[in-house]
């Protein structure tokens, strides 16, 4: 028999606080705690306030999504590659993105800083896939990355809502990136 192991007050916090906020960034401490299957009480004795676990979450989400490219991204052989492995490796840290884009956590440096290196991160890889021929040379680079991070988000929501499985949202996500959604008019 295989007892199923509870994961810590701390974890449980941590994980209720990513599926609420990364829909609902004006949601309680209350909520959060009550998610997690803990009191208040233990919610602060964790994080003593909203900007502690704000500030975790936002460092978490970076780690993760920084951990999951590198390892999807080392056998690529090519940038194009590269951003469709990202992307198809991302889709299950939707609710990290979503939590990310929503937050305002502008105001600790640490993180600001740490979050504009990976956008920053991004849009060189565009820039070095469009070079490679992956994106129209006309297309600005903001707007392909701005591009890549929405559909992201879109590929995660999704298969959230049961609509695609995670394989179908990241072929969607990417052919609707790389070939856009129509023919150009000339």
């Amino acid at each position: 028999m295989t007892i199923p192991i509870r994961p810590s007050a701390k974890d449980a916090i941590i994980d209720a606080a990513f599926q609420i906020l990364s829909g609902n960034p004006g949601a309680s401490l209350s909520e959060i705690a009550d998610r997690a299957g803990v009191g208040r009480a233990t919610l602060h004795r964790h994080f003593a306030h909203r900007h502690d676990l704000i500030r975790t979450l936002g460092m978490i989400a970076i780690e993760e999504m920084e951990g999951v490219v590198d390892v999807a991204c080392k056998t690529a052989e090519s940038y194009s590659e590269a951003l469709r492995l990202a992307l198809t490796a991302l889709i299950p840290l939707g609710d990290r993105y979503g939590f990310l884009a929503h937050e305002p956590i502008d105001d600790d440096p640490e993180f600001r800083a740490t979050y504009q290196r990976q956008l920053d991160e991004t849009r060189d890889m565009v820039e070095e896939a469009k070079r490679e021929g992956a994106f129209d040379k006309s297309v600005s680079t903001i707007w392909i990355a701005n591009a890549f991070e929405h559909l992201l988000y879109a590929a995660w929501e999704s298969v959230k809502a049961g609509h695609n499985t995670h394989d179908q949202a990241a072929d969607l996500a990417w052919r609707t990136l790389t070939n856009g959604l129509g023919k150009a008019k000339k």
